[in-house]
């Protein structure tokens, strides 16, 4: 099981560092690179052995050894050295190899990272690559997932697992209040959390977390319409009329809240949900392993669903994991062939939904597989999600530091310092001077 949550914070705020380095010293020219030869028709077998270099923190997973040992059987010629890193080390690592002229051949990173990387053109562009390939195309990709790995157009990455986020709540806490469905708008979902809010039974409706305050706000500001930044960065625009309201909604629902709650993290919280002490949570599809893994006694009750609309319709975040080529590896043909291998929808299949987690393939053809929710039916309402999964990968080197601000703002608001347009408008003027 892995946290979503905590994968994405890692690399939202390791991008600023990423950047600097890169610039610093050199990653590949300045620039998205090139990669693979104009030819047509798949890339051939190497002729002679090869190594190539692949760093992850998934290489000693029984699934990646199943997987590595299905490709030597189809690519005999071919040896995978596996460096394995642990997640939240991955990016500086990558970027200190970078740095030093000796980066993998490849690499599976955070979704998340690709961007900042390719900017600085320290990863292969594969369309060429994915222009020959038979098993591999651009337009299978979920476009959400995609967007994480475009650069100036181009493809700098192959997504390879991804997670959405939805609302969990407890069936039989909604059965006592008389509740019969899960909230589909957000006047639904106060009308719910008003239903399941007893302080005086220390019964509430929804945890919120200052310390990740920003982060699950996301949704609320794409549903209602709003967004972070002018699509060239330019301008700050998660002050806008649209993002206040949303923010006003949110930080308002600290009133349906657990307050022994409020300076803990989403991690923990699964706790306040277990004991019942929330009928409602938000996560990703992680979190149906863990209730099955950790709270089994809760089986047959709880269920999953989409977020509540806003008037802008349905969005939610997504996360995930990509593959990656760099631009100064020695070996580009045979590293897209392990690439290749394991975005072959059978191998990508494997790796996710047939396994023990709760992975989603990004591809569009397995989302929409049968088999997919005939064997993990828990899966269906998150991969419908996909659709919906609004990407913000943003490149600007001072946007790690406002993100820090806009979470500081927010969590203030939600403690009762400040109105939460309030929080906007201060981490609005803050950001402007951390521009400058």
């Amino acid at each position: 099981m892995r946290n979503w949550r905590t994968s994405r914070t890692l690399s939202v705020l390791a991008a600023g560092t990423a950047l600097t380095l890169l610039a610093a010293c050199g990653g590949g020219g300045g620039g998205p690179a090139g990669g693979g030869s104009t030819a047509s028709g798949p890339v051939p077998e190497p002729a002679e052995p090869v190594t190539i270099t692949f760093s992850s923190w998934v290489g000693e997973q029984d699934g990646m050894k199943r997987l590595y040992a299905k490709f030597r059987e189809q690519h005999p010629n071919i040896t995978v050295e596996f460096q394995n890193v642990p997640a939240e080390e991955s990016e500086k690592k990558l970027t200190t190899q970078i740095a030093g002229g000796n980066p993998p051949d490849a690499a599976y990173v955070d979704a998340g990272t690709v961007a900042n990387f390719a900017s600085r053109g320290a990863l292969v562009n594969l369309d060429n690559y994915i222009s020959r390939s038979e098993v591999v195309s651009a337009d299978d990709y979920v476009p959400a997932f995609r967007a994480f790995t475009e650069v100036e157009g181009g493809m700098h990455g192959l997504p390879f697992d991804g997670e959405s986020t939805g609302l969990f709540y407890r069936t039989d806490l909604f059965e006592e209040a008389g509740i019969s469905e899960p909230p589909a708008t957000w006047e639904e979902f106060e009308e719910v959390s008003q239903k399941l809010t007893d302080p005086a039974a220390k019964r509430y409706a929804f945890p919120v977390f200052a310390p990740e305050a920003e982060y699950y706000f996301y949704p609320w500001l794409w549903q209602n319409g709003g967004t972070l930044l002018s699509e060239d960065e330019q301008t700050i625009l998660f002050n806008a009329p649209e993002a206040k309201e949303a923010a006003e909604f949110y930080v308002g629902l600290t009133q349906y809240a657990p307050p022994d709650y409020l300076n803990s993290n989403s991690y923990d919280a699964r706790l306040a949900f277990a004991n019942g002490q929330v009928g409602m949570y938000m996560a990703g599809a992680w979190f149906a392993g863990v209730l099955d893994e950790e709270f089994p006694d809760l089986k047959d009750k709880w269920a999953s669903a989409p977020l509540p609309e806003g008037k802008a319709g349905c969005a939610t975040t997504i996360a995930g994991d990509a593959l990656v080529m760099f631009a100064q590896g020695e070996e580009q043909d045979a590293a897209w062939k392990w690439l290749e291998f394991l975005s072959e929808p059978d191998n990508m299949a494997e790796w996710t939904f047939r396994s023990e987690g709760t992975l989603l393939p990004p591809r569009q053809s397995l989302l929409d597989s049968p088999e997919l929710v005939e064997t993990k039916p828990v899966l269906q309402t998150f991969a419908d999600l996909m659709e919906c999964g609004v990407n913000y990968n943003i490149t600007d080197p001072a946007w790690p530091r406002i993100s820090e601000e806009l979470n500081t703002q927010l969590g203030s608001a939600m403690y009762g310092e400040q109105t939460a347009s309030q929080a906007l408008d201060n981490a609005a003027a803050e950001a402007e001077k951390l521009r400058s």
